[in-house]
């Protein structure tokens, strides 16, 4: 099965759903925005529409969506709008793009249950999966392949 989620700068994202046991294999990408032929430099600009995201492959039997969910949720600031830190731009919002409508439920559902601790509202979006494009090569495992702890060294 596939999750995709973006919270922010997407080599962040990835590497900590790269490591969960019962997820296959993670990639990052661009989705949501005009066009499916995207790179880094045209969403940067903002001009497209885009936002980073990562594409997970689970295993559902080893993990739930409902569990990505919840990781999801820890490891960015759903408050933030069009941000995560010091990344600022509408590619680093906060989505979860679905693939079916079984998705839709549970990741409304979860957010219903995340709104709870906030007295603001959540800029989460979720949205239907649309335009998806693959980020380039050297976008991939960055982190991991890097050395490094996170985006912001």
């Amino acid at each position: 099965m596939k999750a995709m989620f973006g919270a922010g700068c997407f080599w962040s994202v990835e590497e900590a759903f790269r490591i969960i046991p019962g997820v296959v294999s993670t990639e990052v990408g661009y989705a949501g925005g005009k066009g499916n032929n995207v790179n880094y430099e045209e969403v940067c600009s903002g001009d497209t529409g885009h936002a980073e995201v990562v594409l997970i492959t689970f295993n559902p039997k080893k993990i739930s969506y409902s569990k990505l969910l919840e990781i999801f949720w820890g490891i960015h600031d759903p408050i933030q709008v069009n941000r995560q830190g010091p990344d600022v731009g509408y590619q680093y919002r906060s989505v979860i793009f679905y693939f079916d409508d079984s998705q839709k439920r549970d990741a409304e559902k979860s957010l219903k249950k995340e709104q709870k601790k906030y007295g603001v509202p959540i800029a989460t979006a979720i949205e239907k999966e649309s335009t998806y494009c693959k980020a380039e090569e050297y976008h991939q495992k960055y982190i991991m392949k890097g050395g490094k702890a996170s985006c912001h060294f």
